[in-house]
């Protein structure tokens, strides 16, 4: 996906383009993350899907859960989401800065190449 660094570096629109594709895969990495987060507090935390989608929304966000969870099965859920979404937010991060810290570096390499 990237350019090697002895490969000259890709046109502005080239790497618009690049960062399209990575807003997309993130986009559906983190509908994915919230639809298994919506599923788990239905399902194990017997919430309405309103009150999943809240409650996985801000867990995934990092903001902490909105309702109680009464039963064990839904705490060790939430537990294990929250795990999952640290995680996630931490991926997401790198799939949107990747094409930008990538691009980044090479031109720092070309600069250097060329000054020798």
């Amino acid at each position: 996906m990237f350019e090697k660094k002895h490969q000259k570096i890709i046109s502005r629109q080239k790497f618009r383009k690049r960062l399209l594709i990575a807003v997309l895969i993130d986009i559906i990495f983190l509908s994915f993350s919230l639809v298994i987060g919506i599923l788990g507090y239905h399902f194990l935390g017997g919430l309405s899907l309103v009150d999943a989608f809240l409650n996985a929304s801000m867990i995934l966000g990092g903001m902490g859960p909105v309702d109680i969870l009464t039963n064990d099965a839904a705490k060790i859920f939430s537990g294990f989401y929250a795990l999952y979404s640290g995680v996630a937010f931490l991926t997401s991060f790198a799939i949107l800065i990747a094409p930008v810290f990538h691009r980044f570096l090479h031109k720092f390499h070309l600069d250097n190449s060329n000054s020798d």
